[in-house]
């Protein structure tokens, strides 16, 4: 099952992606406004699938979470998240930004593009700050490839990432998409 927090315009999005590329029984959601489901509920039906809007004490049985939410008041935490759940946090990383609780934080396996960045304007800044969390005991993407840690060492490991979004990345992204378009002759160019 997978679990929706935010259903903003890049919302629908995310769970297309993981609804092409994971095989999911079920999907549920939250958000504060709730009428702001129906995008999450039409992609569901997409990939004929239930979705179902809980309340976040509902989503304690889910294997995958993806947030996308931009707040600075935690919304969830620790007692929403059962063991050998992944955490996707996506949102707008900038100072003070809290949408997990600490303790979240502290138990999870935290994976990240950009540590110095998740520490001062991601996820992880305030468990940091409050020295609860080492800089250390985060791990960069690429560390279970590279073989200096695995992404999971147990069956009940709570493992997070937040993409902090570097910028060099989206434009190396950017790049190989446009050779890809030029060697498959699609799309077209646009002077600026």
């Amino acid at each position: 099952m997978i679990c929706m927090i935010g259903a903003g315009h890049q919302a629908k999005f995310q769970l297309r992606h993981a609804l092409e590329t994971n095989i999911f029984k079920r999907v549920i959601g939250w958000n504060y406004h709730s009428e702001m489901l129906t995008s999450l509920t039409e992609v569901a039906v997409e990939f004929y699938l239930p979705f179902e809007a809980v309340p976040l004490e509902g989503m304690n049985a889910t294997d995958v979470v993806i947030s996308m939410i931009s707040s600075f008041n935690p919304i969830f935490g620790a007692a929403h998240i059962s063991d050998s759940t992944h955490i996707a946090c996506i949102g707008t990383d900038t100072i003070g930004k809290q949408g997990c609780e600490i303790d979240l934080i502290v138990k999870a396996t935290v994976f990240t593009d950009e540590i110095a960045q998740l520490v001062t304007l991601g996820e992880a800044q305030h468990a940091v700050s409050n020295g609860l969390k080492s800089r250390d005991n985060i791990h960069k993407l690429g560390a279970d490839i590279n073989g200096i840690h695995a992404v999971r060492t147990n069956d009940n490991e709570i493992t997070l990432i937040n993409g902090t979004g570097v910028g060099l990345q989206d434009l190396a992204v950017s790049a190989s998409t446009v050779e890809i378009a030029k060697t498959k002759g699609v799309g077209m160019e646009v002077g600026f």
